[in-house]
């Protein structure tokens, strides 16, 4: 399995529950401490490139990610492989 590294880019997070820096390495345990929206919306990403698989990026094929909470955006998140088996 691979190891994934969240980042959060950029937060106005209306609960100041993220912060701008905040870093969460994934692998077998796939829960990281961050709220239910963002999680939603990131864990489909993760659980691609934790499993070995790579991300359409229009033309080419990605092992990151870059999403928006859907809170109005007020949170930006990258995620990218870090280790390979």
């Amino acid at each position: 399995m691979a190891k994934v590294k969240l980042t959060i880019i950029e937060s106005r997070c209306r609960s100041g529950f993220h912060r701008k820096g905040q870093e969460f390495i994934i692998d077998e345990t796939l829960c990281p401490p961050i709220c239910m929206e963002l999680w939603s919306y990131a864990y489909p990403y993760v659980w691609v490139l934790v499993n070995g698989g790579t991300l359409d990026d229009g033309d080419t094929k990605s092992k990151s990610f870059d999403i928006i909470c859907p809170d109005e955006g007020r949170v930006h998140l990258h995620g990218e492989v870090i280790e390979e088996d």
